[in-house]
């Protein structure tokens, strides 16, 4: 019998993905030093056996740093899917169900979101409620929420017109019942990889904030708020932007393969050539 075999995104992907949850889990056992100590005897220092990736302007250890930063990303980016979710894919899934009104009304109300980006939600948000990572979480939810509407209703309005979904009405069972039972788990999938690519663009945004100062504050470690520091020893101690800048490129192109290879799997439709 032949075998299926893995997409190459999928396994690639899911290994960079591991090494950033592992970097996270691990910050939570144990990091070289504490994360926010500082130590202005130490700063700037290039890696050698004390520090591994050397030490910022403040002499903190940049390793540390980059493992608790890990771990607050993921949190943001975690956070911020889940919320999106929780509020998106039930509405998508109602929007199938109702047509007419108030199917147009949850789809006017998904392009509205969409006019104002993430970024610009939350430079709003901070503006108005102060900077930090919640405010973050609640900007970049919202948006996510937008998209898992958008996702979910078209995947689920597909799935109503198959033959067993009208089989399952003609039997008596209720809308509720029929999306729960059939709708749901054939639109999994869709949402699924929806999922793991907004997981990657929440991460980039959360960057992105911190990198502003608006995001996660200090004295807890970002990556975004590390190149934020870093840009001004660029020339002087360029080390200091390549590590948080590489942290963040290989957590989103691990999450954006991941994504790839799980459409790859779950859709033999879309599958690649790249094959494991």
């Amino acid at each position: 019998m032949r075998t299926r075999r893995l997409p190459a995104s999928l396994v690639l992907g899911a290994v960079l993905t591991a090494l950033v949850v592992g970097a996270a889990l691990l910050s939570l056992a144990w990091t070289p030093f504490p994360a926010e100590q500082i130590r202005v005897v130490a700063r700037l220092r290039p890696p050698g056996p004390e520090h591994w990736l050397g030490t910022d302007h403040f002499g903190r250890d940049v390793l540390s740093m980059i493992l608790v930063g890990a771990r607050n990303s993921l949190a943001v980016g975690a956070a911020a899917v889940a919320l999106g979710a929780a509020l998106g894919v039930p509405l998508g899934l109602a929007a199938a169900v109702w047509g007419r009104w108030g199917d147009e009304a949850v789809a006017r109300l998904a392009d509205l979101t969409f006019a104002f980006p993430a970024v610009l939600t939350a430079i709003l948000l901070t503006a108005v409620l102060g900077a930090g990572a919640v405010n973050v979480v609640l900007a970049l939810g919202l948006f996510n929420a937008a998209v898992f509407v958008r996702v979910t209703r078209g995947a689920a309005l597909a799935v109503w017109r198959r033959e067993f979904v009208r089989a399952a009405l003609a039997l008596g069972r209720g809308p509720l019942s029929v999306t729960l039972v059939h709708v749901l788990p054939n639109v999994a999938g869709v949402v699924i990889v929806q999922a793991t690519v907004l997981f990657a663009v929440a991460i980039l945004n959360e960057a992105a904030l911190s990198y502003l100062g608006l995001g996660i504050q200090p004295p807890s470690p970002s990556w975004g708020k590390m190149l934020g520091d870093a840009q001004t020893f660029l020339f002087t101690a360029p080390l200091q932007a390549i590590f948080p800048g590489g942290a963040i490129a290989l957590t989103v192109l691990g999450l954006n393969l991941l994504g790839d290879g799980l459409r790859d799997l779950l859709d033999p439709r879309h599958r690649s050539s790249g094959v494991l």
